[in-house]
């Protein structure tokens, strides 16, 4: 009688590779701790982005009559006072308002100038703030004004500030209600702006990258 042949094991028939469903399974794995680590810090009372920038608004400096820009009077970086002088233009004197720092100047020395164009801008350093984007889906509903926050810079490395959150602006960035191709809606982005004291760090200057935490409601640090 001859013996039933040998059963061929799983491993050695021909079609989709071993490796291939171990690696997708790893990357489904990596998928889900994602997701779960970005619940945990929303609910643990925590939100973070690493869409931050320190920044102020510009103040635009400019002759109200127009003519030639004849001087100008100050560099950018420079510290300036209220009520100083920072270029000419015609005969008219083009002051600052307010203390500032100057962020830009216009360099067309000769060239006309119309009533209202900005000859210099400037920022002031008390308005800077940190201004972050916050997903509408990654705990914005639970941020709140006065909510505690600290944030590290790209260009001091592991350094921690602290601050709270001052404003959570009331529109997205993207105005009404985008659909893409598969039909699911498009994540809005909100800004969350952080007062920090800006005296205790000048080193903090406009247009710098961070990464924030805002730490919401009863949770610690």
């Amino acid at each position: 009688m001859t013996a039933p042949a040998t059963m061929q094991s799983q491993d050695a028939r021909p079609g989709i590779p071993r490796t291939f469903f171990i690696a997708g399974g790893l990357i489904v794995l990596i998928i889900l701790a994602a997701g779960v680590a970005s619940y945990l810090l929303i609910t643990g009372g925590q939100v973070y982005t690493d869409k931050a920038q320190i920044t102020a608004p510009l103040i635009n400096l400019a002759p109200a009559t127009g003519g030639t820009l004849n001087r100008v009077y100050v560099n950018p970086g420079d510290s300036v006072p209220a009520g100083a002088p920072v270029a000419l233009v015609g005969n008219e004197l083009v002051k600052t308002q307010i203390a500032g720092t100057v962020a830009s100047t216009e360099t067309n020395i000769g060239e006309l100038v119309n009533p209202g164009q900005a000859v210099v801008t400037m920022l002031d350093p008390a308005a800077l703030r940190l201004v972050a984007q916050v997903d509408e889906n990654k705990g914005l509903s639970s941020l709140r004004v006065g909510d505690r926050a600290t944030f590290t810079v790209d260009a001091f490395g592991g350094e921690t500030f602290t601050g709270v959150v001052d404003e959570v602006s009331p529109t997205s960035h993207a105005s009404g209600v985008v659909f893409n191709i598969s039909g699911e809606r498009q994540t809005q982005t909100f800004d969350v702006k952080i007062r920090y004291d800006v005296t205790a760090h000048p080193e903090l200057k406009n247009g710098m990258s961070a990464r924030l935490t805002v730490y919401t409601g009863n949770s610690q640090q």
